[in-house]
């Protein structure tokens, strides 16, 4: 067993494989597993986290109309599955592996969260294929299984119910895999913010509509238009977002006018 691995922080690995290949790097092994439905439901969830591997060890049903029909899109990745007949001819050619367990074992083995654990085989699939270890639905990976695990990876659910299905982890760890290369990044919206000029031309149009419609009183005007800069100040409000404001101001004040006048005229005509 190689030494302590010590969980490492986010980096960048834009310097020696781009994101796509370093996914190709990890296979995703699942051993024994006893319903087809959840090879066709984890093929899935491979893909949508942009992972293509596939291994299986001594599937009890594979190919199967069940997997095919649960995988949906994901069909390639179930056409390019690798079926074994044993653990070392699912490994053979990795340097690092993974095992996925949520029960509590009586071995001295090192245990990490996802988030911990993923960095650790973005940074070796830079190099070299790393594998994820999934063991068989009732049981999870067997003693034997681990052993030939570098670190153990637990998915830290409720103490209550720790069981999840199969194809749910497999998303779940693939999901943060593909996190730990970068790829859940997205580019913060462009703003274009309307000018302090604007701003401010907005802000005496809004005191002053409302004051003529009586919602602001001398005494409390100044602290109530305060509360209202920093309202606006949080919405970082754009030119075409000043203008739409301002519209509904000017709208309230007419709408305001005419009240006043269709009052005026319904007390001449009573009199």
């Amino acid at each position: 067993m190689s030494s302590r691995i010590v969980p490492m922080a986010y980096f960048s690995v834009n310097c020696t494989l781009d994101k796509p290949e370093i996914l190709n790097n990890v296979r995703v092994v699942l051993s024994h597993t006893t319903h087809p439905g959840n090879i066709g439901a984890a093929a899935r969830a491979m893909k949508t986290m942009g992972l293509q591997s596939l291994y299986l060890i001594n599937p009890q049903r594979f190919p199967d109309q069940q997997a095919d029909a649960m995988a949906a899109s994901a069909a390639d990745v179930l056409q390019n599955a690798v079926v074994c007949g044993s653990l070392d001819e699912a490994l053979q050619g990795v340097v690092l592996v993974a095992g996925m367990s949520a029960r509590a074992r009586y071995i001295s083995q090192e245990v990490l969260t996802p988030r911990a654990a993923m960095p650790l085989m973005v940074q070796q699939a830079t190099q070299q294929p790393v594998a994820l270890l999934f063991g068989t639905e009732m049981s999870g990976l067997t003693n034997n299984e681990l052993a030939r695990c570098h670190f153990i990876v637990r998915i830290p659910a409720s103490p209550a119910y720790t069981s999840l299905n199969l194809a749910a982890a497999v998303q779940l760890i693939c999901y943060e895999l593909r996190l730990a290369t970068g790829q859940g990044e997205y580019a913060p919206p462009e703003l274009n913010p309307a000018s302090a000029e604007q701003v401010e031309r907005y802000f005496r149009h809004l005191e002053d509509t409302l004051t003529e419609i009586g919602f602001l009183q001398d005494k409390q005007s100044t602290k109530l238009m305060q509360k209202l800069r920093r309202l606006y100040a949080r919405a970082r409000l754009e030119p075409e977002e000043v203008n739409i404001l301002r519209g509904i101001l000017t709208v309230t004040t007419e709408y305001n006018t005419q009240q006043k006048l269709d009052d005026q005229n319904k007390n001449k005509m009573s009199e």
